[in-house]
């Protein structure tokens, strides 16, 4: 009966929202529905190219939205909501030695193992409790990306949201994206500039494993 219990409530999305209903205007590059991402494949559970988030992250990340826009700026999100069975997807793929194509793009410099060891892809991910999400800002003056000094999911130290190896301009932009995300309450991690989770999330102890389509809300 509690196997049951944990199932249901594993699968339940009653909690989640669809993320541009929220926020209309949020930019939205689903990588893990794409090849482009440091596997190669489109990830088990992305069904569509749609972020998902808790009802409590997304307006919170409204919030946040506003905050920027009012600064010229808009959110461009990468990924929300994570299935656990993308999750899966990922350890598998760690597995797999051989399987190393993307290596040159997203992580150089580190062997596969080392990107669990090193905290940049967990077996067990935030994304999976539905209230984490990786964005980035785009500056609405020039319809561009704001220059981060290393792109999404590139696996390195330079990805740290404190490293200093990087131009004056490049860390003020991840010290504004920082400062905007604290104050619509999401706090950051230590390896990677673009990933929040938000302080007072409403399932931290639950992994949800529904797909990422609007049929999971209905």
């Amino acid at each position: 009966m509690e196997n049951e219990y944990k199932k249901k409530v594993i699968m339940d999305a009653s909690g989640f929202v669809l993320l541009s209903d929220y926020v209309p205007g949020i930019i939205q590059e689903i990588r893990y529905f794409s090849t482009y991402n440091f596997i190669g494949d489109r990830i088990d559970g992305y069904e569509e190219p749609c972020a998902l988030l808790t009802k409590e992250a997304a307006r919170a990340l409204k919030t946040v939205s506003n905050l920027a826009n009012v600064q010229g700026y808009r959110l461009k999100v990468f990924d929300a909501y994570r299935p656990a069975t993308a999750v899966k997807h990922f350890v598998l793929w760690g597995i797999e030695d051989l399987d190393q194509r993307m290596k040159p793009f997203f992580y150089p410099d580190l062997e596969k193992q080392d990107l669990f060891k090193l905290g940049y892809i967990a077996s067990q991910s935030s994304h999976s409790r539905g209230s984490t999400v990786d964005l980035t800002l785009l500056d609405m003056a020039t319809g561009k990306e704001v220059d981060m000094g290393s792109p999404f999911d590139y696996f390195s130290e330079m990805s740290h949201p404190d490293y200093k190896g990087i131009s004056r301009e490049q860390y003020e932009n991840r010290m504004l994206l920082l400062d905007l995300m604290s104050k619509g309450g999401f706090v950051p991690i230590d390896c990677e500039w673009w990933h929040f989770t938000l302080k007072d999330e409403p399932y931290p102890d639950i992994y949800f494993e529904f797909p990422v389509t609007k049929d999971s809300l209905k």
